[in-house]
């Protein structure tokens, strides 16, 4: 298995909570369980993808722009959370933010599946992108385990 399958898994759990989320409504417990696993999911998941995804990446001219760009949008999602977690669940605001941060999160894991694996199908070997996805889950293991 190559990593963009391990990727692809881990996108597909964060649009489903995702859309899952935006059907919550109020400060209820279903809200606050689905938004903590969401946001589990995505900050091991940029740990994780940064370390065995972008970083190999970066040591390619061809990958480097791509890479500093997907870091950059895991900064733009993590003052997504907080913000989400600096606004009561109850107001209207908060589903306001989840909107804004859906879409941020949706556009990151098109970019990716859609431009990133292609470069990096081109620029990392066929036995480096399989190696890559075992460290890849371990390492999503590792940070889940600490939540």
């Amino acid at each position: 298995m190559k990593i963009f399958e391990e990727l692809k898994e881990d996108h597909e759990k964060q649009r489903s909570l995702l859309k899952i989320l935006a059907e919550t409504s109020g400060d209820t417990p279903a809200r606050h369980d689905y938004f903590k696993e969401l946001k589990e999911q995505l900050e091991s998941h940029a740990v994780a993808e940064e370390r065995y995804f972008y970083a190999p990446l970066m040591a390619s001219d061809d990958a480097i722009d791509l890479s500093r760009h997907g870091i950059a949008e895991h900064h733009e999602i993590d003052e997504l959370i907080e913000t989400l977690e600096e606004t009561d669940m109850s107001s209207p605001g908060w589903l306001t933010h989840l909107k804004t941060l859906q879409e941020k999160v949706e556009h990151h894991l098109a970019d990716e599946e859609q431009e990133f694996f292609d470069v990096a199908e081109k620029v990392l070997s066929a036995s480096e992108l399989k190696n890559l996805a075992v460290d890849y889950r371990e390492e999503m293991q590792k940070e889940l385990a600490k939540h």
